[in-house]
């Protein structure tokens, strides 16, 4: 059944043309230069009882409800990825030749853009910057980041695939798809810097990417984020 179709909201409304409205190319740079916020953030939404006991908790941070939730579920993800390219391009970049480093640099643009994108046009209705938890990451050995990015990069694509079909907003869902199509490009070269020719790998068998419910996505980001959040409000 699908779901029925809802008037946008006074700030859904604002969000959306903040989203949709061309960003000038000074203000995309500024942006792209923005510094990552530190972070980290424990994600439990799996299971009811986990749900009633995160309504509860006033220390986690609630993404909201409709569309916006969605948006800021999109941002929490966007803040791991950009926290995540920041050390790397910090602590790792001499794992790499010349043509790579230029790689990881370009993917730190990339997240940070996405990340400081979402942020703007959420405006007021934005979480807080959320703590990673990095400590799993061998920073100084090729295979440990790049597994790790290719982590990030799969679930990401999985995320945005998974919570088109949540957004009633067009114009949400047109944003979504510009920036999932960047993140499975990201998805492409990890894979080839792992093994090349293998850019193509996360496609099942009819060609297709996967797609994961928020609840699974978080579950999955669960060992990499401290911080709590909430996500009981977003749409099913």
């Amino acid at each position: 059944m699908e779901r029925p179709v809802k008037k946008p909201k006074k700030q859904e409304l604002s969000i959306s043309k903040a989203l949709i409205t061309p960003m000038q190319r000074r203000v995309f740079f500024r942006y792209a230069g923005a510094s990552a916020a530190a972070a980290t953030l424990i994600l439990t939404t799996s299971c009811d009882d986990d749900d009633d006991n995160m309504m509860t908790d006033p220390t986690a941070v609630d993404l909201g409800s409709d569309d916006t939730g969605i948006l800021n579920y999109a941002y929490a993800l966007e803040q791991l990825e950009a926290a995540f390219y920041t050390e790397v391009v910090a602590k790792s970049l001499s794992l790499f030749n010349a043509s790579e480093q230029q790689i990881m640099q370009d993917l730190k643009g990339h997240e940070t853009i996405h990340r400081d994108f979402l942020k703007a046009a959420l405006s007021s209705s934005a979480i807080p910057n959320l703590e990673v938890n990095f400590s799993a990451i061998n920073f100084n050995d090729k295979n440990s980041v790049l597994t790790t990015a290719r982590t990030f990069e799969d679930l990401g694509v999985a995320a945005y695939n998974g919570a088109g079909k949540l957004l009633d907003n067009a114009g949400f869902l047109t944003l979504a798809g510009k920036i999932v199509s960047v993140e499975a490009r990201h998805a492409a070269i990890i894979r080839d810097l792992i093994a090349n020719g293998t850019f193509s790998d996360s496609a099942d068998t009819n060609g297709l990417d996967p797609a994961m419910m928020p609840a699974d996505v978080l579950k999955a980001a669960s060992a990499f984020i401290k911080t709590k959040i909430s996500a009981n409000n977003l749409p099913k």
